[in-house]
């Protein structure tokens, strides 16, 4: 008898699929579509982006400004091919094409992007436009 009850019929392997994350499907292609995990954040002086693509060279990720203000992170992760005589037992790793977007905010200098990739991560910083301070002029009080 199992200590874990069966939701899928048979006995349950709690390795077999991820079941419990968001992205969870069964098409391999929709799923790393949907994985490209993207950080952003706002500092005083830009919109930084970053993205985990272990394994990927820059020459395989695009980076893209899309009707001016979207910012559109794509690429493809080839599949390895199965040589003769030899047998996979697991792949786990995501693999085919993903896409990300991300409308950038009034404040974005959209033409004065910047990527680069280090270590498997890519970061897009997209300065930011100076603050408008409000104009205040005095009125003059009559009577």
């Amino acid at each position: 008898m199992s200590l874990i009850p069966s939701i899928f019929g048979g006995r349950w392997d709690p390795f077999s699929m991820d079941v419990w994350s968001p992205n969870f499907t069964s098409n391999d292609e929709l799923s790393t579509f949907a994985n490209l995990r993207v950080d952003w954040k706002e500092t005083p002086e830009a919109h930084v982006f970053k993205a985990d693509l272990p394994g990927l060279k820059k020459e395989e990720v695009k980076v893209e400004m899309e009707e001016g203000r979207v910012l559109t992170i794509s690429g493809e992760r080839s599949v390895e091919k199965e040589d003769k005589g030899e047998k996979w037992h697991r792949v786990e790793r995501g693999r085919g094409k993903f896409l990300r977007r991300f409308r950038l905010p009034e404040n974005a200098k959209a033409d004065e992007v910047k990527a680069s990739m280090e270590n498997g991560v890519l970061t897009v910083a997209i300065p930011k436009l100076p603050e408008k301070k409000p104009e205040v002029r005095s009125v003059q009080i009559t009577g």
